[in-house]
């Protein structure tokens, strides 16, 4: 009777251990759907004091930078433009970070707009984001002086397996 006692007891603290790391599980992962609804939930002007502008050699790695905030990235003469998820807001200083560009549209040379986005949610809504986005940043090149004639608006691409979804959420200007 004695292994009968010693199985039992065991089944036991297995169901209760078993049980506590469920309820750790559980807790962490509610408590991150909290955060992420309170996030998303948050006031338009909340969202505009967390963009940043940052030079290239300030951002090594977009993905330790705050993942969620609208940024501007310089690199090889392209001009990229970050966003937050779900946002189509440029960030701060975005007309600063295209002035060379905008100085290089001489007649003849056109800024090509790409827009990308990633592959969370809904492709559609996505593909429209990200039109959304490159119409923001050609509004701003408008803003700037550059002429309709100048500006080449491409299709938004979906990127796939580059980075991170923050790194994917972009705009970019080059000049052809």
């Amino acid at each position: 009777m004695s292994s009968q006692d010693d199985d039992g007891q065991q089944s036991l603290v297995l169901f209760v251990v078993f049980g506590l790391v469920a309820l750790v599980i559980a807790l962490v992962v509610g408590a991150s759907v909290y955060q992420h609804g309170k996030v998303a939930a948050a006031p338009k002007s909340a969202v505009a004091a967390t963009t940043t502008v940052m030079p290239a050699n300030d951002l090594p790695n977009v993905a330790q930078n705050a993942m969620d905030a609208a940024s501007v990235k310089v690199e090889n003469g392209v001009v990229k433009f970050y966003f937050a998820s779900g946002k189509s807001d440029l960030a701060t200083g975005a007309n600063a970070a295209l002035a060379d560009v905008i100085k290089g549209a001489q007649p003849g040379r056109k800024l090509v707009i790409s827009g990308y986005h990633d592959a969370t949610g809904s492709a559609v809504k996505n593909a429209e984001l990200a039109k959304l986005r490159a119409v923001a940043v050609r509004d701003a090149l408008k803003t700037s002086g550059v002429s309709d004639a100048q500006i080449v608006l491409k299709k938004p691409e979906e990127l796939k397996s580059i980075g991170t979804h923050a790194e994917a959420r972009r705009v970019e200007v080059a000049l052809q």
